[in-house]
Formats: C-alpha cells, sequence, structure tokens
C-alpha cells in the first residue's frame, strides 16, 4: 500500500480522538465552564452539526480545487478548531470552537476516500480505503484513552491541545507525503447534484443511517450497561471500550479486504452479523466473560462496511465523488444522533439498560433491508434483459 495513505491515517487519527474525546471529559469541562451536564452535551452536538453542515458545503465550495490542497486546507482548519478549543474561555466560545473543528471532519474523510481509492489499483479500492478509516478507529484505542487521561490529571483543555498537535503532524505528513492530485475539470455545482438523483445514492444513504444508528444505539449506552449490568467497576470500563475500538480496527481491515471482492455480499453479510451481536449482547451483557467477547463482535460488524459503503457511493456518485463521500460523513453525524436518541427512548420507557441492544438490532435489519433492495436493483436490468441500455455506474456494483 502507498505510504500516502499512512499520512491519510495520521489525519483520521487525530479527527477521530477529538470526535470522541469529549466523551470523557464531559464531567470535567463541566465543572470548569460551570454548566450543567445537559448543557455540557452541547459540546458534542455542536461537533456533529458542524460535521453535517460542512461536509456538503465545504465540499461543493471547493470542487474546483486540488484534491492535496483541499485536505491540507481542511487539517487547518481542523487544527485551529481544536486550538480553539484548548484556549475558549467560556461555554458560548467552546461551542463554536466545537463546531468549527467539526467542518472539515466530513469533508476531509470524503476528499481523503477518493483520493485513497485513486492510488491504487481499482480491485483494492476497498483497503485502500481502510487503511485511511483504521485511523479513525486507532483512535479509540490509543488516541481517547491518552486524551481522556492527559486531561483529567493536567485539565481538559491539554486534551485538545494534544489533538492540535497531532494536526499539525498530520498537516506534515499530508504535504510531504501525498502526491500532487490534478486538478478537476469540467466541474459544476448542477453536475455535481446531478448525481443525488440517483435512487442507489440515496439507498446508500439509507443504509448508514439505519445500518450505523445500530451500532450508535449500543456504544451510546456501553458505560451503564456494562457497570450497571454486567458488574465491572468504572475503572474497568476503559478497557473494555478500547476493546470495541479493537474490534472496529479489526473489522474496518477485514471489510476492506472484502469489499474489494464483492461490496454489496460484504454489506449483506456484516449487517446481519450486527443485528445478530447486538441481539445477543441483551443476553451476554449480564456475563462479566461474554459481555467483552460480545462488545469486540459489535465494534468488528459494526464498523466492517464502511469500506463498502465508501467504494459503493464512489461508484454510484460517479460525477461527484467526493461530495457524495463527503455526504456519507454528514449521514454517519445523523445515524448517531438517531442511535443515541431511540436507545435513550427506550431507556426512558422503563425497558431496562440493555433495551438500546434489541432497539440496535432492530436497526441494522431495517439497514439490510435496504442493502438488499439496492442490491435487487442493480440485478433488475440484468434479469430484463437492458443492462447494456443502463449506465455503467448503475448496474457496475453487486
Amino acid at each position: 500500500m502507498p505510504i500516502a495513505l499512512l499520512a491519510l491515517a495520521i489525519a483520521a487519527f487525530g479527527i477521530g480522538t477529538t470526535e470522541f474525546v469529549m466523551m470523557g471529559l464531559l464531567p470535567e469541562v463541566a465543572t470548569d465552564l460551570q454548566v450543567s451536564i445537559p448543557d455540557a452535551g452541547g459540546y458534542i452536538s455542536l461537533y456533529a452539526l458542524g460535521v453535517v453542515i460542512g461536509a456538503p458545503l465545504l465540499t461543493i465550495l471547493g470542487m474546483r480545487a486540488r484534491r492535496k490542497a483541499m485536505l491540507l486546507s481542511m487539517l487547518v482548519l481542523f487544527t485551529a478548531g481544536n486550538l480553539f478549543s484548548a484556549f475558549a474561555p467560556t461555554h458560548e466560545l467552546l461551542l463554536t470552537a466545537r463546531f468549527v473543528a467539526g467542518l472539515p471532519h466530513g469533508t476531509f474523510f470524503g476528499i481523503g476516500a477518493v483520493v485513497a481509492a485513486g492510488l491504487v489499483a481499482a480491485d483494492k479500492r476497498g483497503q485502500a480505503i481502510s487503511m485511511m478509516f483504521i485511523g479513525l478507529t486507532v483512535a479509540n484505542i490509543v488516541g481517547v484513552p491518552i486524551g481522556t487521561l492527559l486531561g483529567q490529571a493536567f485539565g481538559w483543555r491539554w486534551a485538545f491541545g494534544l489533538v492540535a498537535g497531532i494536526g499539525v503532524i498530520a498537516l506534515a505528513a499530508v504535504a510531504a507525503l501525498v502526491p500532487a492530485q490534478p486538478k478537476p475539470t469540467d466541474v459544476s455545482l448542477r453536475g455535481e447534484l446531478r448525481a443525488f438523483r440517483r435512487p442507489q445514492v440515496w439507498l446508500a444513504f439509507a443504509v448508514v443511517v439505519f445500518g450505523f444508528a445500530a451500532t450508535f444505539s449500543f456504544y451510546s449506552y456501553i458505560k451503564p450497561v456494562l457497570t450497571d449490568v454486567t458488574g465491572y467497576s468504572a475503572t474497568a470500563v476503559t478497557p473494555l471500550l478500547a476493546l470495541f475500538g479493537v474490534g472496529m480496527t479489526v473489522g474496518t481491515a477485514l471489510g476492506g479486504r472484502f469489499a474489494d471482492r464483492n461490496p454489496m455480499r460484504t454489506l449483506y453479510v456484516f449487517l446481519a452479523a450486527l443485528a445478530a451481536s447486538l441481539g445477543l449482547f441483551v443476553f451476554t451483557a449480564h456475563s462479566a466473560v461474554l459481555a467483552p467477547i460480545t462488545v469486540f463482535l459489535i465494534g468488528a460488524t459494526g464498523f466492517a462496511a464502511i469500506p463498502s459503503i465508501q467504494a459503493r457511493i464512489l461508484d454510484q456518485a460517479k460525477e461527484a465523488p467526493a461530495l457524495g463521500s463527503a455526504s456519507i460523513q454528514s449521514t454517519f453525524n445523523i445515524a448517531n444522533s438517531l442511535g443515541a436518541y431511540l436507545g435513550g427512548l427506550v431507556i426512558a420507557a422503563g425497558l431496562g439498560l440493555t433495551a438500546p441492544s434489541w432497539v440496535g438490532a432492530l436497526l441494522a435489519v431495517v439497514g439490510l433491508g435496504f442493502a438488499l433492495l439496492s442490491g435487487w436493483l442493480d440485478r433488475r436490468p440484468r434479469s430484463a434483459g437492458t443492462v447494456a441500455a443502463q449506465p455503467a455506474e448503475a448496474v457496475e456494483i453487486g
């Protein structure tokens, strides 16, 4: 694999760290800025809002720029947002800083996926994309725990200072290792948006919304489940969360290899496996031995489909690969919010702390249904004998 993928992975590591480290530092930040925990939750939601807004907006604004220049610009904005977070003196300014830090998230991953896929042969695209996203998953194993411990020991601002430092390293790595990219030609807003007329593009988004909301429904409430249901101490939860990150990393790596062979079959298998793992956790959550194994499985199955869905959108939105790929990142954050919201609803309804896992299993089944529908639409022209009359991108995958 090209060494340029390492530069993209370093950047993904920094982005993943800043996205999730706030969850572990929420009490410390709330106490320091003298706000309630619910108000401090805005630091998480404003980052997600930045991703949702920034991904399509910044990608459209930079559609005529060279892709390497866009990657560097996004890393400059990312680093500035985290420095702003580290020095923000008030609650309102920290909310603003988190929003700014989230803006480049989706655009970087969207353009990064296009660049990564272009660095290798067509039959290695899934692995190349997975290499970049492994940086995001490793952040949950290394970056988030270290950032949390640093913030708890020396103050939460140090955690965001650390992330800003990672941003500087990533900026230097991308500048040195990613080869120059040709300037996009014949691009227009109308052309970019034309790809979104295809049902297959929207079906890909639907797979992400429901398939990945399944994982976040479980993950949003994993701490209270492991302490109050499984019986682990609060300190023991940290390595278990790292185990979830290991599962994410293993799943992403395997998913990249399988995506190169058959992306649609990979979606089917891992979404079904995710539904089964989440349903299983309702029972294994009561076992100190089986719960960690299931946590690992959910992490692996929940993220193994990412390379496939990224490759899928690159094929189905060929006129706008960067915009389509960046929009997937916005959709991931919508999935995050939806999963957390639905999981909270069933807990508030008195169905117990393991109920979000049932919700997650149902969401994964819905995501699988959309994936099956998408695959059926791919095969339908063949059965009708009209393949030659269809656009190439409509029948290329599946």
